[in-house]
């Protein structure tokens, strides 16, 4: 698996993260409630507890973000470069994408932990009732649940690898074309020589 397709994979898994625990917080009433007692701030704690490998996950999508645009655009632009000088221009990038994965990513996923209490604890206060969040830990500590989260990446693998085979024939012409499309804007618009 080459380092894009993980980056890919993982940008995957966090959007589905991101999106169950939007998901989590869009149910419930709307409307504002008293200020949380220290048991309802001890339950929205150990929810956060509970969810920390999505916070994780998004910290760790929102890191590789930026990275995943860059290797792209440095693939398609290596498509340029002469092929005995391509491989090792590749391996090169490879390796200065794994540093700043090495040194973003945790500052980002640790950050996102961090910020948990103070961005979605008020939420999952307002929100939710203490029945309601014994309710919601209960399903986020059932066994059933733990399978099921232990089954994701091979859910999301095996609909990746199938998406990607069943659409690449007609998207890669799209991409294809919007790519002479952008190269050839930039070279009308770019002098040469520069």
């Amino acid at each position: 698996m080459t380092l894009e397709s993980r980056l890919a994979a993982r940008a995957a898994g966090a959007a589905v993260a991101l999106w169950a625990a939007i998901g989590l917080l869009a149910i419930g009433p709307a409307t504002a409630q008293q200020p949380a007692d220290g048991a309802k701030k001890e339950l929205v704690a150990r929810v956060l507890k509970l969810q920390q490998s999505g916070l994780e996950q998004l910290g760790r999508a929102l890191a590789e973000a930026p990275a995943q645009q860059m290797v792209a655009q440095a693939r398609a632009a290596l498509q340029r470069a002469p092929a005995d000088k391509r491989d090792a221009v590749a391996r090169e990038l490879d390796a200065e994408v794994r540093k700043y994965l090495d040194e973003t990513v945790p500052l980002v996923r640790d950050r996102a932990v961090a910020l948990a209490p103070s961005t979605v604890g008020p939420l999952l206060e307002q929100r939710f009732t203490e029945d309601e969040l014994r309710q919601i830990i209960a399903i986020l500590e059932s066994p059933v649940n733990a399978k099921f989260q232990q089954l994701a990446p091979e859910m999301q693998r095996a609909l990746g690898e199938r998406l990607v085979g069943e659409t690449r024939p007609l998207v890669e012409p799209k991409a294809q074309a919007l790519r002479r499309a952008i190269t050839s804007r930039i070279e009308a618009a770019v002098p040469k020589g520069n």
